[in-house]
């Protein structure tokens, strides 16, 4: 159902305005008010469905054969009516990764990198996390405020996921800045030559020396990636990481610490994340198909080679599911997706989650928020569902040394120590060593 064979009185409802940001129920349900499937507007000329039934998002989910992940099939796209510089397209063009290819090839990316991500385990997710955090809470714990989405939510995930790839400290201190360069939209170009540069210089070290990380899980499986495909998959990683992860920590601390409307108080940090799955998945649209030839979707006809997209939380919030809504059964909800291209990190995802939640609340037990509820704002955009600030107040605590070196000291630490040229500090002809980064300040904390 592409936007421009539409009249009027069809054009889509726009994902991407305040007012989505705000009230995306409203939404879903004037789109559940024409069937299990409706058009919306994902940015100005750019058309798509939206699944909003939970049924009807299950036969999407589970048919690969009917509905493909492949964005190369994407008419609009091909036929130039969606602009090159579009917002939508970081999220939906097509990359040679797990997420966006079909049959054998996403079979054996995929492969790759689920059976890299189980030799995550809880044990050392809970091991790496907590570091994290307390360096993080280190930085801003005397101020006795903060905001938990810019100084704790949106950076955790970040410096996990580099301790996670095991990057040395200039490699790690590109990879954070330019990574979050490109979730804030900066410069994204510039940004995507550094990430590329450094990724690549991660590879080939890895290549040399072998670790216990998932960069050197990756290198080292059967499926033996190409560093293209090596980089895109771990570029995928960070994204289908980080930016869920985010929101998934900031909206479950929003619940715990509200006293108004569903109130969290007496609730558990598990049952916290499982109510934000169920309510606010962190990325509420998502998992975009394009039918091999045109569909109808329960009344809805789609055309072939359009993007079909899967509302989480509309398809959440189908009356169908009254049942197992009430009880908050977290089998039913679709959060982590379903079928073949299902969540590939949501084990991982909900540790590290959990951890980074448990240990903030340990570490400033009289966290309160510092606005009401009902004031804070979402950040607009067609697929996630993440707050702008959480503003919070606390008990001031000193600035300790939070960390003490491991017993078994990284690659990363030992390279870091290691002075050498790097295409990463000239990327584009910058000197990016210049200014010490998140990451070289982390590692700081675990040298002898």
């Amino acid at each position: 159902m592409d936007g421009q064979h539409q009249s009027p009185r069809d054009a889509g409802c726009p994902l991407y305005d305040d007012e989505f940001a705000a009230h995306p129920q409203r939404v879903y349900e004037r789109v559940r008010a024409r069937g299990p499937a409706g058009p919306v507007q994902l940015a100005p000329g750019v058309d798509a469905t939206l699944v909003v039934g939970h049924g009807t998002a299950l036969e999407v989910l589970r048919d690969p054969t009917l509905f493909a992940r492949d964005a190369r099939r994407w008419t609009a796209l091909n036929e130039g009516r969606v602009s090159a510089d579009s917002p939508v397209l970081p999220m939906m063009a097509y990359r040679p990764n797990c997420l966006f290819t079909d049959g054998a090839a996403h079979l054996r990316l995929r492969k790759a990198v689920t059976e890299s991500l189980a030799r995550l385990s809880t044990t050392r997710i809970h091991r790496d996390v907590e570091p994290v955090a307390a360096y993080l809470i280190g930085r801003f714990g005397p101020r006795g405020h903060a905001d938990l989405i810019d100084d704790y939510a949106r950076l955790l995930p970040l410096l996990l996921f580099t301790k996670f790839f095991d990057c040395p400290a200039d490699i790690g201190d590109t990879l954070t800045t330019a990574m979050s360069a490109v979730f804030d939209g900066h410069d994204v170009l510039r940004a995507d030559q550094d990430l590329t540069a450094c990724l690549a210089e991660l590879i080939a070290l890895k290549r040399l020396r072998p670790g216990d990380d998932v960069t050197s899980w990756l290198i080292q499986h059967p499926a033996a990636l190409t560093d293209d495909e090596l980089k895109d998959q771990l570029v995928m990683l960070l994204g289908a990481s980080v930016e869920p992860e985010r929101n998934l920590i900031g909206s479950a601390l929003l619940l715990l610490l509200s006293d108004s409307g569903s109130s969290g108080a007496g609730l558990l940090v598990d049952e916290a994340v499982d109510r934000v799955l169920w309510n606010d998945p962190p990325l509420a649209n998502y998992a975009t198909h394009y039918p091999v030839r045109d569909v109808d979707l329960g009344g809805v006809t789609v055309a072939a080679g359009t993007p079909v997209l899967i509302s989480f939380a509309g398809a959440n919030s189908d009356p169908a599911l009254a049942e197992a809504r009430q009880a908050y059964h977290a089998g039913a909800h679709l959060a982590w997706g379903a079928g073949p291209h299902a969540c590939p990190v949501k084990d991982p995802a909900r540790a590290i989650a959990t951890t980074a939640v448990e240990t903030l609340l340990n570490a400033l037990p009289d966290l309160t928020l510092a606005v009401p509820a009902e004031r804070l704002r979402r950040r607009p955009g067609p697929f996630h569902r993440a707050l702008a600030s959480l503003p919070v107040r606390f008990s001031p605590v000193p600035a300790v040394r939070t960390a003490s070196v491991p017993r078994d000291r990284s690659a990363a630490a030992t390279a870091a120590e290691q002075p050498r040229p790097t295409a990463c500090a000239t990327s584009g002809g910058r000197d990016t060593a210049v200014r010490k980064g998140f990451w070289s300040s982390f590692l700081d904390m675990f040298r002898s």
